[in-house]
């Protein structure tokens, strides 16, 4: 061994050193004993952490039954339709609903397929061991977006229940089906760049990946199942609501009735076994119709705010990734930089109207998955491991610690007496095992330090922010995000 080799070596003498050091430290034995035996995160669960964070909030959403993406990364899109479908259960007064995740899931394994082989014509002079070219071959068709994807998606495709298109096997564990999905569109990809390396021209080259995207329809439609043109869709109102010719449901009203027997909604009348509660029913109706007429928001009404304290990224711009899309004509990914207060503001103005919002976060830190906290006070592995965490938002951003991998829904928060939030309430798409029934509890300091992405109403922004929407972007390469496609 070199003099320069041993000197960056770990030296047996300091093995000695750490190996005592160690072993007198009665704390460190028994952090040892409580973590190899039950695990880092069991170990370092703080009881007074987890009852400093009560499951109470003074703003609190109604939302339907909790969803589940099983072992698939479509948080994005659960989390998307999970804020959908809170405005569609309030407007038509239903007790639960659900749309389709797996129809939108077909349309972005679609889209995405089609994207990755354009973006392929786009590079053709590109290495392939470019850094470009390896970014864009990194996952073509990969499970993870983000809102706007989602909105390009419904822009398209509009929304189905989820009885008209239910989970497949293949939508739940997505794995295999990507994976060569994945692997097909790379040989087209090659395919591609031989034969434009041979002369074809642009005309060939496109009619041979239109081509191409007929496999991938095969693919989707045998691991998922074809998506309906049109279908049937049927809901029962709320006891105290009625529909009325267009379908909407309304308070059930009997002031004005003359003879009480006539009111249908009547509490007194003859009760029978049959479910009379108003119905909503449609045959034969689009996704596209299906959405307009029964969603009562807009998806381009929204804009994706971050919060990324970095000196590079300067806040209050209007910042765009290249090749992000995953509808090509639809545009790449767009959002506005603010700084915490702003973040937070808009958060708190859209809670506080009653609407649920979407937001991404890196959830493996200082989290406890089965028990439903995001906090640093309830995760104490500074203790366990004796050694302080000190890392800040612009550290996790900056060295990648902690970029955004998952989206979740905000559905209620508690003010303090001074009016200041002191905890979240999240609404994950984990099935209702994980967390309190489904549902999270997240300090606000943990909101600070790891919550970087949030989907706001433009309503609920303000006037500065808003006019940062119609600012140039300032354009990212690929490599360059503050946030990755949550899964």
């Amino acid at each position: 061994m070199t003099a320069n080799a041993s000197a960056r070596a770990i030296k047996p003498e300091l093995l000695r050193t750490y190996t005592e050091d160690f072993n007198k430290d009665r704390a460190n034995l028994i952090a040892a004993d409580a973590a190899v035996s039950a695990g880092v995160l069991k170990a370092a669960t703080d009881y007074r952490g987890v009852r400093a964070l009560p499951r109470d909030f003074s703003i609190e959403l109604k939302q339907g039954s909790i969803t589940n993406q099983e072992r698939s990364g479509r948080c994005w899109m659960f989390a998307s339709l999970n804020t959908l479908r809170y405005e569609l259960m309030h407007r038509w007064n239903l007790e639960d609903f659900e749309f389709s995740e797996t129809y939108l899931f077909f349309w972005d394994a679609m889209e995405k397929s089609n994207t990755y082989l354009e973006n392929v014509l786009r590079t053709l002079d590109e290495a392939t061991d470019s850094r470009l070219f390896e970014a864009i071959n990194e996952s073509p068709a990969d499970d993870g977006g983000w809102w706007q994807m989602f909105a390009a998606l419904v822009n398209k495709y509009g929304l189905v229940p989820k009885s008209a298109y239910p989970e497949s096997e293949n939508s739940r564990n997505s794995d295999d089906f990507k994976q060569y999905l994945n692997s097909k569109l790379r040989e087209f990809a090659a395919e591609l760049r031989r034969r434009s390396a041979a002369g074809a021209s642009e005309d060939e080259l496109r009619a041979l990946k239109d081509e191409y995207m007929g496999t991938v329809y095969r693919i989707c439609a045998v691991a998922l199942g074809e998506p309906p043109e049109k279908f049937d869709f049927f809901a029962r109102t709320k006891d105290d609501a009625e529909a009325d010719a267009d379908g909407k449901a309304e308070s059930c009203k009997c002031e004005d009735k003359s003879d009480a027997k006539a009111c249908k909604c009547d509490k007194n009348k003859d009760k029978t076994g049959k479910d009379e509660r108003p119905q909503i029913r449609e045959i034969g109706i689009t996704p596209l119709e299906f959405y307009k007429k029964y969603v009562p928001v807009d998806v381009n009404d929204f804009a994706t705010l971050a919060n990324a304290p970095l000196k590079n990224r300067p806040f209050n711009r209007r910042y765009r990734i290249r090749f992000s899309a995953n509808v090509v004509e639809a545009g790449d990914m767009e959002f506005v930089n603010v700084p915490l207060d702003v973040f937070k503001k808009a958060a708190l103005d859209q809670l506080t109207a009653g609407h649920p919002i979407w937001f991404a976060c890196d959830c493996t830190q200082f989290a406890l998955r089965k028990d439903g906290f995001f906090d640093q006070s309830v995760v104490r592995v500074d203790q366990l491991f004796g050694t302080e965490f000190t890392g800040d938002k612009a550290h996790g951003l900056e060295y990648g610690d902690s970029p955004s991998n998952h989206a979740m829904t905000f559905t209620g928060v508690n003010l303090g007496e001074d009016g200041k939030p002191n905890r979240w309430k999240v609404e994950n798409s984990w099935g209702k095992d994980a967390g309190k029934d489904g549902y999270y509890v997240m300090s606000d300091a943990w909101f600070d330090r790891y919550v970087t992405e949030l989907i706001i109403r433009k309503e609920y922004l303000d006037d500065a922010t808003r006019a940062l929407l119609a600012a140039e972007p300032v354009e990212l390469d690929p490599w360059q995000p503050l946030t990755r496609r949550c899964r």
